[in-house]
């Protein structure tokens, strides 16, 4: 080997041997474990909007992926379950309405506002399960999905309450008048309510089904049963001097079912001190809900 070469193999040898310069790396996000259980990602949700939104549409789109009716579902679902309602509690029971006339407006307006809560609540109990594979490959707060459902689930409740209006508006030229009054203004208050009931208890049992998988199915049992249990398919009033109405009275649903009649009809049972029974309940149940969600994010892929 001629010596320029041996000079040019050393420098290319010494060149290599060289470590790079290190340069100073900026980076966008820093992920890190939460080491207290009462930490919230609020500004991470809010950053994560987008993302939010792309699984509302999901939740929306793929409900109804392949069928033939599509969203008319959300239609036709409380308009036979109303039927039905009317010919069991209205017909053969004979069970007072309160006074709200006609029957057909009292059922509805207490299946709407149910379908929502049992439609959050069913949805929020098993998204530790249904989404396990998504929570494996990429990173997001873990609570964008919870709260994608509850927002996905305003948008049936949003198409039911409009079916609701339709009847009342055609009812108020067959004689049954429409009234409209402040109260209405409770109605978006209700709705909030149902949604902190919903998902408080959603994610509970979210937390609970990552072990014990039974719950998941015992839910859809006591979600049936608990419908029964608040004045969906008749009045409280109707329960004056039961010994039983205790019962229906610590239900936190019954309030707000009675309140959202109330302020679409001005009739049936408003009590603040039951409505604020209600709040207490909600900030309780969110607030054992979110411990638990912070707590079992860390490990449930290993229980999944």
């Amino acid at each position: 080997m001629s010596a320029e070469k041996a000079i040019s193999m050393a420098q290319i040898n010494g060149s290599l041997s060289e470590k790079p310069e290190k340069k100073d790396e900026e980076w966008t996000e820093i992920i890190s474990p939460r080491t207290h259980l009462f930490d919230l990602p609020l500004r991470q949700l809010w950053n994560y909007r987008d993302l939010m939104w792309l699984f509302v549409r999901r939740d929306f789109v793929a409900q109804y992926k392949q069928t033939v009716l599509g969203p008319l579902w959300h239609l036709i679902q409380p308009i036979f379950t109303t039927i039905v309602f009317l010919l069991v509690f209205g017909k053969i029971a004979n069970i007072p309405t309160d006074g709200i006339e006609p029957r057909m407006l009292f059922y509805m307006s207490g299946i709407t506002v149910w379908n929502y809560f049992s439609g959050c609540l069913t949805s929020t109990s098993t998204v530790f399960l249904t989404n396990a594979a998504i929570f494996g490959k990429v990173y997001f707060p873990r609570l964008v999905l919870p709260l994608s459902i509850i927002i996905s689930n305003i948008v049936r409740f949003g198409i039911q309450f409009l079916l609701l209006l339709a009847l009342m508006i055609w009812f108020n030229f067959q004689g049954y008048p429409m009234k409209i009054s402040f109260h209405w203004l409770y109605i978006p208050l209700i709705i909030a309510l149902m949604a902190g009931i919903g998902l408080g208890l959603g994610i509970i049992i979210s937390a609970l089904t990552t072990r014990y998988r039974d719950l998941a199915v015992l839910l859809t049992f006591v979600i049936q049963l608990a419908m029964y249990a608040t004045p969906v398919a008749y009045p409280l009033s109707y329960l004056r001097g039961k010994p039983y109405r205790w019962l229906i009275e610590i239900n936190p649903l019954t309030s707000l079912v009675e309140c959202f009649r109330y302020a679409l009809f001005g009739k049936g049972t408003f009590d603040m001190q039951s409505l604020g029974y209600s709040v207490i309940f909600m900030v309780v149940v969110l607030f054992i809900g979110v411990l638990l969600f912070n707590k079992v994010e860390k490990t449930f892929m290993d229980t999944v």
